[in-house]
């Protein structure tokens, strides 16, 4: 055997030409037996060797390049230079001192990056969390057992086992396979699937030709089948193009554009004020020196990169990236976090029955046969139970029955650390549990499998071929009894076979209907002697001149929490539909019993054969009614999604086969089945559910209301505030000179209600903490008690554009109320006597700046909902009171520590003041209590 050495080989193999060597030499080679498997530490030991199956991604960048980046916008740019200038403009004047102004902005700046950089690589890892989450799984043998391994763990020599709907997940030499197709459009770009062979070729061929190989990222269409490892990671074919894959940009969300668009709208809006800012204080004042225009320059600039929310992106990515968190620790994956976004927004849920809206529990119940029925007791996959048959004649035909259901079968049942677990079809390992129960009976007869016609959606069976102890062979085929019953041409009868006569025919859709509306499933087995020519050639045309010889109905009880869930979902505004493969009467029966229909009405089902002979109008107006689909497949799923969002809904559609994942990708929410979901299926969809569980679902989209209600909320928070801003120092300098504002020690100037370092301190402190306190607010309204957001409704709308105004105009004017107060000449003057002339500018503004403080701090209660008081669960959220608790004690320390008073313009306070600047606070609160009761009037009118 060759040495297995990736050191020396960056290929990880000296063979060249695979197609052209057989299994055996692949097996040799590699150090594997094909039917055993790799040992479990043979592959901890390649993969510790050889390292992870993985392909290179985009290097991250360093801390430091992403540090830097926090710079790179042209606020602050601005300020950087202004900060030069004023540097500059100190040392012109004998640079007395230290340049204050500079150095306070430049700190300001630079705990701004700070905050960025620390939001920004928690939104980057929780993104990388997620990405391990929703990792891609494979199915490989070790030890001679079938387990799920990430692909990541992939090692040269495993033996992958490929069935239909998994990702392969490694460059592998096929050394089995069964109506294998495999889709390779992401390497080849052929649309159409290759069907794969497992004979050696002659020659070297181009990829699209090696048949008897599969690669990595590319899909099993179709069929069975296994593969031997030969390349992993990047030296893998799909390793080759990675860097183009690196090269892929995501498109920004609907939401981020919005962002975009009012950052960029308000960005104008406030350059504009600034500028009129600059301009009036240059004409009033005039400007008597380079401090002096530095001065204004600084104070515009401030201006304009306090009132801009630059920071709404980075706290957007990180309370998405939070959401997304809690979402996952429900057993939610999102995918990406602006599909979170969308979630909320949800209108119709469609799901499939089995796993979802029930346990996933699959137990064969009762057995029917031409001579009676025969029941089983247990539930679940321990084979522990008796069958309770009223004669051995029909005990004997029910064992045929469950032997048959159980050969053509490819799950797995093992009891692994003392319990029993399966692997593959929960329905296909409900017959490997049922027949062990028949052990007790006597021996269950052994069947060499000599090939298969795999299941698929469409067949809505599957057969194979096998050889008894005896030496002769059989056919045995396995799915939906109606189906089976048009293959068959005679049935099983005490020991003998009898011709199907139509009334014969009658009986059986009889049974089968009578088990439907007991709510089981059902599924048919039939069989055949075969000869030797179809042994050597199996295909689907064998499956003819069939034996019936029963019905196994099968159950799988609803979930309790299911029932709780769809309630929540119709008093949300949801509507919830049930797409199932199940016969109609099944399908109605357990609708009825989910309450996805009311107490006594009859369910409106549609079926794929009704389906099929509706045009897509027609379909669009019956998607409004229906409920509940039945015997569909999976193509059927395609045009009940494009159906539904026709009608303007947002749509979540759930699936688990490969045929689901156009359903799943076309869908405004596609959900794959976690447990039972194939690896396509999980690619293509955006989110999975980690239980397959319903109630899982309807808690998701829960939690989607409160991640974009809280969105809302900060926004709301940022704006508002920012606008506070804005309007106090354009109030302040544009009306403070005709109330008759001025500064004691040069009355012909007007006063400017805040220093630049003060607007960029205000911004500092009470932006970032508030708002990402707001992004993990706990649900303060019961967003389940209104309809879903409509799909054309913008995040901030006329109503909300119209409070935010308000609100700032009301900080505005509030602070210019309490700068009339503190100076001489205004309205209201007299706050400040007694206090030194020197002084009274000072004090004044350090009030008026405490004051907007305490009013942002004030607001974030207010912002907490647009409905609700703002004492509604008003300490549920401990870390907007933490976030309080940080902004006040600093704003103390700016206040009174001299130090700080330096730096930013500020003096010491008294009593009477705080408590000016603690009413001007309460005021804004009470102020927004007042609209929200008139608006809860108007409302509930």
């Amino acid at each position: 055997m060759a040495p297995f050495s990736r050191a020396k080989d960056p290929k990880l193999t000296p063979l060249d030409a695979l197609e052209t060597r057989t299994p055996q030499e692949i097996a040799e080679h590699f150090g594997v037996d094909a039917e055993q498997g790799l040992s479990a530490a043979e592959a901890e030991r390649r993969l510790n060797e050889y390292g992870p199956n993985e392909l290179r991604t985009t290097e991250r960048e360093s801390a430091f390049v992403r540090f830097l980046r926090q710079f790179a916008d042209p606020l602050v740019y601005l300020l950087l230079v202004a900060i030069g200038i004023s540097v500059v403009a100190w040392a012109a004047e004998g640079a007395e001192g230290l340049p204050i102004d500079g150095i306070v902005v430049a700190v300001i700046v630079l705990a701004n990056a700070v905050l960025g950089f620390v939001q920004e690589n928690k939104a980057a890892d929780a993104v990388a969390a997620l990405s391990a989450m929703t990792a891609t799984r494979a199915t490989v043998l070790r030890d001679g057992l079938m387990v799920s391994v990430p692909a990541s763990e992939i090692v040269v020599g495993d033996v992958l086992v490929l069935g239909e709907g998994d990702a392969v997940g490694a460059d592998a030499r096929l050394v089995s396979a069964t109506s294998l197709q495999v889709q390779e459009a992401s390497l080849t770009g052929e649309s159409t699937g290759v069907t794969k062979s497992v004979d050696t070729l002659d020659a070297p061929q181009q990829i699209g030709d090696r048949v008897n190989l599969v690669f990595k990222g590319t899909a099993v269409a179709r069929g069975v089948g296994r593969a031997i490892v030969t390349r992993t990671g990047m030296d893998t074919e799909m390793g080759r193009v990675a860097t183009l894959l690196d090269a892929t940009e995501s498109e920004p969300s609907p939401l981020e554009r919005e962002i975009a668009r009012v950052s960029r709208t308000l960005g104008i809006l406030v350059i504009a004020i600034a500028v009129v800012v600059m301009l009036a204080l240059v004409l009033v004042n005039g400007v008597h020196s380079v401090a002096e225009a530095i001065q204004v320059l600084l104070l515009g600039v401030s201006l304009a990169v306090a009132a801009v929310p630059e920071g709404l992106p980075a706290i957007l990515s990180l309370v998405l990236a939070i959401g997304v968190r809690v979402l996952a620790q429900r057993n939610a994956v999102m995918k990406d976090l602006h599909s979170a976004e969308t979630l909320g927004s949800v209108s119709v849920i469609a799901s499939d029955k089995t796993g979802t809206l029930t346990k996933n529990e699959m137990t064969v119940r009762e057995v029917v046969t031409a001579s009676g029925r025969v029941t089983l007791e247990g539930v679940g996959y321990t084979p522990k139970g008796k069958l309770l048959a009223p004669s051995l004649a029909v005990l004997a035909e029910a064992a045929l029955v469950l032997n048959g259901g159980a050969r053509a079968n490819n799950a797995q049942l093992a009891k692994v650390d003392g319990s029993w677990q399966i692997q593959g079809d929960p329905t296909e390992a409900a017959f490997l549990v049922a027949e062990r129960k028949l052990e007790a009976a006597g021996p269950i007869p052994a069947l060499e499998r000599l090939g298969e016609v795999p299941f698929s959606s469409e067949r809505k069976m599957m057969s194979v071929i096998g050889r008894r102890e005896d030496g002769t062979a059989s056919i045995l085929a396995k799915g939906a009894p109606d189906v089976l019953l048009d293959r068959c041409a005679s049935e099983y009868v005490d020991g003998s076979e009898v011709p199907l006569t139509a009334e014969r025919r009658d009986y059986w859709q009889a049974q089968i209907r009578d088990l439907a509306e007991q709510g089981y499933r059902t599924l048919g087995v039939a069989l055949r002697d075969a000869d030797e020519c179809e042994c050597d050639a199996f295909d689907d045309s064998c499956e003819r001149d069939l034996v019936f010889v029963g019905v196994a109905s099968i159950i799988d009880p609803a979930r309790d929490e299911s029932v709780q869930a769809i309630a929540e979902a119709h008093g949300a505004g949801i509507k919830v539909v049930m797409i199932t493969g199940d016969h109609p009467i099944t399908a109605a029966r357990i609708a009825q019993d989910l309450g996805i229909v009311g107490a006594g009405e009859q369910a409106r089902t549609l079926t794929g054969a009704q389906l099929d002979a509706m045009d897509a109008a027609a379909l669009v107006e019956a998607a409004r009614d229906v409920s509940v689909y039945a015997r569909v497949s999976p193509e059927h799923k395609l045009r009940i999604i494009a159906a539904l969002r026709e009608g303007g809904a947002i749509v979540s559609m759930t699936g688990d086969g490969v045929n689901d994942a156009p359903a799943l990708k076309s869908a405004d929410i596609g959900i794959a089945m976690g447990i039972t979901g194939t690896e396509v299926t999980k690619q293509a969809s955006h989110m999975i559910l980690g239980d397959d569980n319903y109630a899982t679902i309807v808690a998701a989209v829960r939690q989607g209301r409160v991640i974009f209600d809280n969105i809302k909320k900060f926004m709301r928070y940022l704006l508002s505030s920012n606008m506070g801003e804005v309007a106090t120092i354009f109030l302040g300098v544009v009306f403070g000179g005709l109330i008759g504002l001025a500064d004691p020690a040069n009355p012909a100037a007007t006063v400017v209600p805040l220093l630049a370092t003060q607007i960029l301190w205000v911004n500092l402190v009470t932006d970032s903490g508030p708002a990402l306190a707001m992004g993990v607010d706990p649900e303060v309204d019961d967003v389940m008690a209104r309809a879903p957001r409509r799909p054309d409704a913008r995040v901030i709308d006329g109503h909300m554009w119209s409070r935010m105004i308000s609100i700032g105009l009301v900080m505005g004017v509030v602070n210019l109320v309490i700068y009339d107060l503190m100076l001489p000449g205004g309205f209201l003057a007299g706050m400040t006597e007694g206090v030194p002339e020197s002084e009274q500018l000072a004090v004044a503004r350090t009030t008026v700046f405490t004051s907007l403080v305490m009013m942002q701090l004030f607001n974030a209660l207010n912002s907490r909902s647009d409905m609700s008081s703002a004492f509604t669960h008003l300490f549920s959220n401990r870390w907007l009171w933490i976030s309080f608790a940080v902004a006040i004690v600093a704003q103390i320390a700016v206040v009174e520590v001299p130090l700080l008073q330096s730096a930013f313009g500020t003096v010491g306070l008294d009593a009477v003041h705080w408590l000016i600047a603690v009413a001007a606070g309460a005021f804004v609160l009470a102020f927004e209590e007042v609209v929200k009761v008139i608006r809860r009037r108007v409302i509930h009118r």
